[in-house]
């Protein structure tokens, strides 16, 4: 086993944050680890107990620059269409943008970007089949994020490239038609670990009985 942070359970469901700019891309990280998170994402449950799930690991400097370059080509499709002046005002909202501009940047330079990808396609699918899809593979996705934290990685989920996702299946040798990519995950160690909690809603505000 490597070696872990020892959080309990609920310190690393509370502090599992979306790294971007504390992602260190000088520390190379041993696909020893990469396995073992894995092995405890597959774990995860998923509709009907099926695992139709395949995970894509890229390392290599070459195809992770052609990666980043899609994601990158797909951020400007997703900006594009967001309302540009909501983000101007919003302090939150820009340093997002700030944050997410920084991946986009240096994401080649994760040395390692994971890809979740699932059997069958959703494409004008029915809201069910949608659900049934996605919900079979986010599970497994986060329950390797956790195991990550708990090793010290960080990472992120993106789904930008999603905007190119055929072109990123060639670079990949993905048959488009049969499997569908889910995500964009940069994964590197971590500057520091002091993760805390975030900013989030006040409970009340989100939390409902009964009905809405």
């Amino acid at each position: 086993m490597s070696d872990s942070l020892n959080l309990s359970a609920d310190e690393v469901l509370t502090t599992t944050r979306s790294v971007r700019k504390r992602l260190d891309f000088s520390r190379p990280v041993d696909p020893a680890v990469i396995r073992e998170c894995l092995e405890i994402a597959g774990q995860a449950p998923s509709a009907s107990n099926r695992q139709d799930w395949h995970f894509i690991f890229v390392t290599e400097p070459e195809k992770r620059a052609l990666l980043a370059d899609i994601y990158a080509r797909g951020a400007e499709i997703s900006y594009a269409s967001r309302d540009n002046q909501d983000l101007a005002v919003s302090e939150d909202k820009r340093r997002v943008r700030e944050s997410s501009q920084y991946l986009i940047k240096h994401m080649a330079e994760a040395p390692v970007l994971f890809i979740p990808c699932i059997e069958g396609r959703t494409d004008n699918a029915p809201v069910e089949k949608q659900a049934s899809r996605w919900g079979t593979i986010v599970p497994a996705m986060w329950s390797f994020m956790l195991a990550a934290r708990n090793r010290g990685l960080g990472t992120c989920l993106t789904t930008m490239h999603l905007n190119l996702e055929r072109e990123a299946a060639e670079v990949l040798e993905i048959p488009y038609d049969e499997i569908m990519q889910v995500g964009l995950i940069p994964v590197a160690y971590t500057k520091g670990t002091d993760f805390k909690l975030a900013k989030r809603q006040p409970l009340d505000s989100v939390m409902h009985w009964e009905g809405w």
